[in-house]
């Protein structure tokens, strides 16, 4: 969505040196329930790692520490200085049981969201975060019967609960995650793989819980915002010049990127998955905002070995920019030219956009301090040629439990060791305290880390 103000923000006299940002844009940082509460097992990610289902052989054990002490971190947001924090509530917690609420977790979210308010930072809270309790995923999950009503009330019970805390809402996080890696590639729970047809029914199952969830906040809180994250891949052919690289990259284009997005822009999908997935027009337009959480780029070749996949082979070439690998292989490329590709794309919606997530799984501040500077860049760029962006959130404040990956891939400005919890600023959070608290980046920040291969951090 391209504003119709944009062109009207004043970004100061220091323009042609420095990149302001408007005054009300939304510096933050991004968190899961699962990967920083610790202390649960009552979801269906915690029955997955004790089925020995994550690649490194983790648990997630005390993860951050959250519920028993989120503050320290809240702590360490403020002394970065953003203005704002995503978190998500989690639903086996406050129904640990069908039908059955816990008022003590409802009251320690109510702590944890009035911690934040008291130290200056604006809390977004997202209702479901790839968790939801065994009992829900015994019932079916989001392929279940009674999923859409089941989801809206839990919704309204955190809106009754919460609602005076918060009023920017996301229903889902990545809905064509949760789809593609449950059902297709089995690294999520259920831990299905090859099934496509089911993904996309997944994904249309949860457009219709986030309609259902949409429809009842507005009833319960008019002046709500509402969106959902969602996770933009930019998939480049192999070959351009190849012709099965190029429909490959397409059609997992469509597949991946696509569907959520035109089940909310058109209410429908595109050809060809429109021929399995259902037509859902109570979806057309059912947000305030998108969410946008970017981070890769990946390369596709035609391959007829990897029918699982659509005879596409997904990969990463080894002379790009890229984070820590993980267990298996590598990351992803770190592309931050990908945040403008997702912004062009979500525009068409014309509604609101902010950037979830954006980061890089570094643990020795290898790449990260350059990621944060070119991903500003991008954004300042977008907001001066007219794009309604309005916020960035890092992924994320504190190294956390990296769901399959468990605790090798280190996203977190701050470092963490899980043992003794001890936490140390990296240098890429003081940087990002720098840019966020002045609301601009500065040139001199720019010639300092303006290459991936000029910009560790010591100390």
């Amino acid at each position: 969505m391209k504003s119709d103000h944009s062109c009207e923000l004043d970004f100061g006299p220091l323009a042609a040196s420095s990149l302001r940002f408007p005054a009300d844009f939304l510096w933050g940082v991004s968190t899961a329930a699962h990967q920083v509460e610790g202390g649960n097992d009552n979801n269906q990610w915690s029955a997955w790692e004790s089925a020995g289902r994550i690649k490194s052989g983790d648990r997630c054990g005390r993860a951050c520490d959250w519920w028993s002490d989120a503050e320290r971190d809240f702590d360490l947001a403020r002394e970065i200085g953003v203005n704002s924090l995503r978190l998500s509530v989690e639903w086996s917690r406050i129904e640990p049981d069908e039908g059955r609420w816990d008022p003590a977790a409802i009251q320690r979210y109510q702590e944890m969201l009035q911690a934040l308010h008291d130290r200056g930072i604006q809390p977004m809270i997202c209702l479901h975060h790839f968790t939801h309790p065994i009992w829900f995923e015994n019932k079916g999950g989001f392929l279940g019967m009674e999923a859409s009503r089941l989801f809206e009330r839990f919704t309204r019970h955190v809106l009754h609960e919460l609602g005076d805390f918060c009023q920017h809402w996301v229903t889902f996080n990545e809905p064509n995650v949760y789809g593609a890696l449950g059902h297709v590639l089995g690294e999520f729970p259920p831990g299905s793989k090859g099934q496509i047809l089911r993904a996309i029914r997944v994904v249309g199952a949860m457009a219709r819980a986030h309609t259902a969830a949409y429809r009842a906040i507005h009833e319960l809180q008019p002046g709500a915002q509402v969106g959902w994250a969602h996770n933009y891949i930019v998939f480049q052919p192999a070959n351009p010049d190849f012709a099965p690289d190029r429909w490959i990259c397409g059609l997992l284009n469509e597949l991946f990127n696509e569907s959520f997005l035109q089940l909310m822009e058109q209410g429908r999908l595109g050809f060809p998955f429109s021929l399995v997935g259902k037509r859902d027009s109570g979806s057309k337009g059912m947000c305030d905002f998108v969410g946008l959480n970017v981070y890769s780029r990946f390369h596709v070749a035609f391959d007829l070995r990897c029918a699982s996949t659509l005879f596409g082979r997904v990969f990463v070439p080894g002379h790009v920019p890229q984070g820590d690998s993980g267990v298996e292989g590598p990351y992803g490329e770190a592309y931050p030219e990908a945040i403008r590709v997702a912004v062009r794309r979500a525009a068409s919606l014309g509604k609101p956009i902010y950037i979830l997530e954006n980061g890089v799984p570094d643990a020795q501040d290898r790449i990260r301090p350059w990621l944060i500077v070119k991903a500003v860049q991008e954004m300042h760029s977008l907001i001066h040629e007219g794009f309604d962006l309005r916020g960035y959130f890092h992924w994320t404040l504190t190294d956390n439990f990296e769901w399959s990956e468990g605790w090798r891939l280190r996203f977190g400005l701050v470092a963490l060791d899980p043992d003794s919890q001890l936490r140390t600023m990296r240098g890429s959070g003081r940087l990002y305290g720098t840019i966020v608290r002045s609301n601009e980046l500065s040139p001199e920040t720019v010639a300092r880390y303006g290459s991936p291969e000029m910009n560790v951090i010591r100390g």
